[in-house]
């Protein structure tokens, strides 16, 4: 788009294109509804609102740099070269627009399709909603040469909009402070800001996106910084995922174009891992239930691998049926689609509903993939080579599935003997602790409340899945266990990995191990198992990690227990007071130092415990790093643990 035709365009984008749908009243009365959560993830929506409002800007051409700030006091400032938002009149609201946009949920030009023609953001709340959750935000627009600034708190403008000054340049700047009222906690994580800019920049190629984190400095004393940006788009993003693993093609299977007025953008690679990696995208909205766009994807990809592997006559000597999900293995995927309206449904609202997305994304796929196949006749072998062995491996874990589930029916329910189980029976109330070893499972079984609480001890480490075939793993006696304890079923015509939680028995899976070095490992291997094998169950929310404390700090009759380095030393300092002896420090190395009563006190009993519960903020980013951490590929792990060995604590 040349200059002329962007200025052009420009002047159509005025008051009037911003539409009003509803007031902002109930934001601070429940904020949740709008935002997700007052938490972590709730907290940093508040930026991605921001940013979403820039990368929308980008989108319909005007904006190609937005910049982030964590400033000392974790405000957040958002800056973007794009248009500026209009600060004319509004007609309707006789107010200027700005104050409209920064006002009114749901206001903003995204909601007048002529002004844009997709639009990310999964609430769709806008930058209104940041607003009435900040205790003091700032917008400062700089548009047709003039510089124009507003002031709000807690969302009610501190004064008009007021012209300060002149301007060479357009765009838009957003500082916001949120209300610490509001959320359990202001303190914004550089790291997932930085990812989730990271993901912008492969999903939008030709944007560049920095972050600077005014909290901290490196060693000469530059404050921390990123920037991101995206020649390749997916096709880098395909290859940054995969880092840590073997890829079995030279290049990535690429294609963009646009099918029946929906643009399209897939990049996909196959790799010599056992695991399906497919992370689909609407308007940049991670949706990892899946929908309609997956379901095309999977469509395509299935019809024209199963046709190019018959007439390839590779196929003949095998005695058993290809299924839809072998065709997927050691299969990296992005797919990213841009939908005008797009309608979101699932357990968590983001699984795509839109029908007509289907059929475009399937037609694209096949496209693509009839012309690399065509185009390397070395490269589409050897990917149906990769299918054959995981129809073989899926065939024998079948058999090895079946084993687990027949001898579960044939046992009255095959509750595993080493499982203490609880005597109630609602879901709802039950959990049941993953313990590292014998010793601690037997201590928990002592301190626990028996009637929701189950104990179910697990033998050393459990296999490494991330390295593993699916039989392999159907046979191992700990994973065998897990799965019959918990009552979960997998796999069926359709879906060998397909998972039926129809009988889970508990609503809480807690992982207790050691606070050391082989426990923190443990604990790693078992959530590599339930993140390649019970996504949902983290998903759902119902995975948790138990934290035991790491001191008792004793003087006389006095014991305190302390979570953290910060609180030994702050309970130590206490119970010295004015004395001269110091407290006596006790080091818990595993749970088996503790006796009954105190696992239960410190770590089991719910009205003092704290457990940690496991979420998804980015499945891109999970998956590559457990790939990292668990796979074969050396370098990258190396390169991580050199990167945060400064972090690490070394028991002794």
């Amino acid at each position: 788009m040349s200059e002329e035709e962007k200025l052009d365009r420009s002047k159509d984008y005025s008051a009037n294109n911003i539409q009003v749908l509803e007031g902002l009243e109930a934001v601070r009365k429940r904020p949740a509804m709008y935002i997700g959560d007052v938490g972590v993830k709730g907290l940093h929506h508040l930026v991605y609102e921001v940013v979403d409002n820039s990368i929308d800007e980008a989108l319909a051409g005007y904006c190609d740099t937005i910049d982030v700030f964590i400033n000392e006091n974790n405000s957040i400032t958002v800056i973007d070269n794009g248009r500026g938002i209009p600060v004319e009149m509004h007609e309707k609201e006789q107010k200027s627009a700005l104050e409209v946009v920064m006002t009114v949920l749901h206001a903003g030009g995204k909601f007048d399709k002529d002004t844009y023609k997709v639009s990310g953001g999964l609430h769709g709340v806008g930058v209104s909603c940041v607003n009435a959750l900040s205790t003091q935000l700032i917008a400062e627009v700089h548009r047709n040469g003039k510089v124009y600034s507003q002031e709000y708190a807690i969302g009610v403008p501190q004064h008009p909009v007021k012209e300060i000054g002149t301007t060479e340049i357009n765009g838009t700047k957003v500082t916001f402070l949120p209300d610490a009222s509001i959320f359990d906690s202001t303190v914004y994580s550089y790291d997932t800001l930085s990812n989730r800019l990271r993901e912008l920049a492969f999903l939008n190629k030709g944007i560049k996106l920095t972050i600077t984190d005014k909290r901290k400095t490196d060693e000469e004393g530059n404050f921390i910084s990123d920037e991101f940006f995206s020649e390749g788009g997916l096709k880098e993003f395909v290859f940054f995922l995969d880092e840590s693993r073997e890829t079995l093609i030279e290049d990535a299977i690429y294609i963009e174009g646009e099918k029946d007025g929906i643009p399209v953008e897939v990049a996909m690679l196959y790799n010599t891992s056992y695991s399906e990696n497919i992370h689909a995208y609407v308007n940049n909205i991670n949706t990892h239930e899946g929908g309609t766009h997956l379901s095309g994807f999977r469509m395509g990809l299935t019809r024209t691998l199963k046709k190019y592997a018959d007439e390839s006559g590779m196929l003949s000597k095998l005695k058993f049926e290809i299924a839809g999900d072998d065709f997927r293995e050691g299969l990296t995927a992005v797919i990213s689609v841009k939908v005008q309206e797009p309608q979101f449904e699932g357990q968590t609202k983001t699984k795509l509903g839109n029908r007509e997305v289907t059929s475009p994304v399937s037609q694209a796929v096949s496209e693509m993939l009839e012309n690399y196949l065509e185009e390397h006749p070395k490269d589409a072998k050897t990917i149906v080579n990769k299918v054959i062995l995981a129809a073989t491996a899926r065939h024998a874990a079948r058999k090895a599935r079946e084993m687990v589930q027949r001898k579960g029916a044939l046992t009255g329910g095959g509750l595993p003997g080493k499982l203490a189980d609880c005597s109630s029976k609602d879901p709802a109330e039950c959990e049941i602790y993953l313990v590292e070893g014998d010793s601690a499972g037997g201590t928990a079984k002592q301190g626990r409340d028996r009637h929701f609480q189950a104990i179910m001890p697990l033998r050393g480490k459990i296999l490494n899945v991330e390295k593993a075939m699916q039989h392999k793993i159907f046979e191992n006696e700990e994973i065998k266990n897990i799965y019959t304890a918990l009552g979960v079923r997998v796999g069926t015509d359709e879906d060998s990995k397909a998972l039926n939680m129809e009988k889970l028995r508990y609503h809480k899976v807690i992982i207790m191990c050691d606070a050391d070095v082989d426990g923190s490992h443990i604990v790693t291997l078992i959530l590599t198992f339930f993140f390649r094998h019970m996504k949902e169950m983290i998903e759902m929310g119902y995975i948790y990690i138990a934290t035991p404390p790491l001191y008792l700090v004793k003087k006389g009759n006095k014991e305190v227990y302390a979570w953290t380095d910060d609180d030994r030393d702050r309970i130590a300092l206490e119970l010295k007071g004015n004395g001269t002896t110091s407290p006596g420090i006790q080091r818990y190395k595993g749970l088996g130092e503790m006796n009954a009563e105190q696992l239960w006190s410190t770590t089991m009993n719910p009205e003092f415990r704290t457990l940690r519960q496991v979420s998804i903020e980015s499945a891109a980013d999970a998956d590559r790093t457990f790939s990292m951490l668990m796979g074969d590929d050396v370098p990258p792990r190396r390169d991580f643990i050199e990167k945060n060995a400064k972090y690490a604590k070394i028991d002794i």
